[in-house]
């Protein structure tokens, strides 16, 4: 009989959550603690694990990349082709097992068998479609009929982001996992909903409650469900989210004031000329990636960031994944990162007050909160209260397994010891 394998991608599921609930079991799977990689987001650590590499080989070095032949900033690009290097279950399905991915980032062209996505189609007018993509085509319909209901996208990101997204998803996965014909032997899935709170009110906050009951619930859900189909399980998390009570900091403002950063004023609004720009930085969370055209301006750029207060430190890539001439920004903890430049809220750009993912050049937590007047999202970055980003001691993430008894370090040796058990006869 093949073998089978839930793995199950919680977002924000730290060691220090685990601690602090005391919740070292699930459904008789015990968390154990291990490193993330740096940065500590989403996109990096999701490449990361499914190719066992480092940010710097499979390329996936934040949420957002600079892409310089079309001079444009992409965030949350679904291509599975930004991620290189083989994948951890090659072999495995090589060998004739079959894989499936549920809402993992860059999943669209992927090697696998079952890939269920969110793809909302924008309309020319405004607003837009909701869909999902899937692969086959009939399986978003075929789970929407099954669990009579769509996937609502507004639950996923946004003001309305809830663990609502995180039940359907969870729904789904049990629903898959009990279609013997539709079932992959290897099936990746994703829980997002435990990150919101967080974000919004920081890891200390009661209001997280909520979340975290949420989350455990559709984990016992969920493994039950994968111990009843004879599935072996893996959950882990991919970064630890902290509290940000110092507020922002504003890269993009700092190279601008250096005369590195090129401003477009279209309508009394500023835009990035990133055509012109010497300097800009991509933020992410703690980190900000600063893109340079030339490499005499490195030592400018990296004085302007250094004089910011809340900057822990600026390290020099000299070999950057996007073939161009980079800084890495960290913030001190209690700090994260702002994409603004401007300073008068009448010069902010048109997507500045709304849900954009695609078309900032930079993430933004405040899209988690409503803002004046309706249908806008906040302009206040103080009532961001977590952020995450940085590794190391203090920030490790949670991982529990059925079939791994090995204590890896880090996340991209827990992706190893997947891989050899893939591939063990």
């Amino acid at each position: 009989m093949r073998k089978k394998i839930l793995v199950i991608q919680v977002a924000a599921l730290s060691w220090d959550l685990v601690k602090s609930h005391n919740a070292k079991t699930i459904n008789g799977l015990t968390f154990h603690s291990a490193d993330s990689v740096f940065p500590a987001v989403t996109c990096t650590a999701q490449a990361s694990f499914r190719t066992a590499t480092t940010p710097e080989q499979h390329g996936m070095i934040a949420n957002g990349l600079f892409n310089n032949q079309l001079k444009k900033v992409l965030f949350w690009e679904q291509s599975s082709a930004q991620i290189s290097g083989p994948r951890i279950w090659d072999n495995f399905k090589t060998d004739g097992g079959t894989v499936g991915m549920m809402f993992w980032q860059q999943s669209l062209g992927e090697n696998a068998d079952l890939i269920l996505s969110p793809a909302p189609i924008h309309k020319h007018h405004g607003g837009m479609i909701q869909d999902c993509y899937s692969k086959p085509a009939e399986l978003y319909s075929f789970l929407t009929d099954e669990i009579n209901r769509p996937f609502n996208l507004m639950n996923y990101w946004g003001p309305l982001a809830s663990p609502k997204s995180s039940q359907w998803i969870a729904d789904a996965t049990c629903t898959l996992l009990a279609d013997k014909n539709k079932a992959p032997n290897l099936l990746f899935t994703y829980l997002p909903a435990l990150d919101y709170d967080l974000q919004r009110f920081g890891p200390d906050s009661p209001k997280c409650e909520k979340s975290w009951n949420a989350t455990i619930q559709q984990l016992t859900q969920i493994t039950a469900a994968a111990k009843q189909n004879k599935y072996d399980i893996l959950i882990f998390g991919d970064y630890a989210i902290t509290a940000c009570k110092q507020g922002p900091v504003y890269p993009n403002k700092a190279l601008l004031d250096a005369g590195l950063l090129a401003i477009r004023n279209i309508k009394g609004m500023q835009y990035i000329d990133l055509y012109a720009s010497r300097a800009f930085a991509v933020a992410d969370h703690e980190i900000a990636n600063i893109y340079i055209n030339n490499s005499a301006d490195i030592p400018a750029s990296k004085k302007a960031l250094e004089s910011m207060p809340g900057i822990e430190t600026v390290i020099v890539e000299t070999e950057s994944a996007a073939s161009q001439q980079q800084l890495t920004a960290i913030v001190k903890d209690g700090y994260w990162m702002s994409y603004r430049w401007w300073d008068n809220p009448k010069q902010a750009p048109d997507y500045a007050s709304h849900v954009d993912i695609h078309n900032k050049p930079g993430f933004d937590p405040c899209e988690l909160f409503f803002g004046w007047p309706p249908g806008s999202i906040t302009s206040n970055e103080n009532r961001i209260g977590g952020t995450h980003g940085k590794a190391g001691a203090g920030r490790e993430i949670a991982w529990a397994s059925s079939c791994i008894k090995s204590s890896p370090n880090n996340l991209i040796e827990l992706a190893k010891e997947l891989q050899q058990w893939l591939n063990k006869k």
